[in-house]
């Protein structure tokens, strides 16, 4: 059973505004090192970009302001586990991304992102499903049915915690694969 993440970001300024020149910058390297993750099974690419074929119909959550600029930054993707995404997420380049996230998105109650155990192996996930789950996380708080890091929830829907040992093990694992 695979662990889905979706992750949204609203930006402060419109996306070309160049305030989000540094988060641009980032953004192709991160993906890189997203896709050498151990623990990665695959991601969903995006309608308007070359790579991946996006995973349905690119949906945001009810947050979202629309400002002509047409977009805002959000991921999907599948996981083997909880602590390869959580190595990922708070350590290397994209660690050094969140300490300057205030630069570039809107602070408040949303989550960062919403996790779910993704029932049926040949299913991926679909952007709108990610939505979703990411709005019920903001709404009801953590639950088997979307959750994040701090609250997590194992395969069979009960609360677990992070193994930080693996965390660990990952990190030194991607110091073996370079962080761009």
């Amino acid at each position: 059973m695979p662990l889905a993440l979706y992750t949204f970001g609203h930006f402060i300024r419109p996306a070309e505004d160049a305030v989000n020149d540094g988060f641009r910058a980032l953004n192709d390297p991160i993906f890189a090192r997203v896709n050498r993750s151990e623990g990665l099974i695959e991601r969903s690419g995006y309608a308007s970009d070359p790579g991946p074929q996006p995973w349905g119909a690119g949906v945001y959550p009810r947050l979202y302001e629309e400002r002509g600029d047409g977009w805002s930054p959000a991921s999907l993707s599948l996981w083997t586990d909880l602590e390869s995404p959580y190595a990922l997420t708070y350590s290397g380049l994209h660690a050094q991304a969140l300490r300057r996230g205030r630069e570039w998105f809107r602070q408040g109650d949303w989550p960062p992102l919403v996790l779910w155990w993704q029932t049926d192996d040949a299913d991926r996930p679909t952007w709108a499903q990610g939505a979703e789950r990411y709005e019920v996380l903001h709404d009801n708080g953590a639950s088997a049915f979307g959750f994040n890091f701090r609250q997590a929830f194992d395969r069979d829907g009960n609360l677990t915690r992070i193994d930080k040992r693996r965390v660990r093990a990952g990190r030194a694992a991607a110091g073996s694969i370079g962080v761009p």
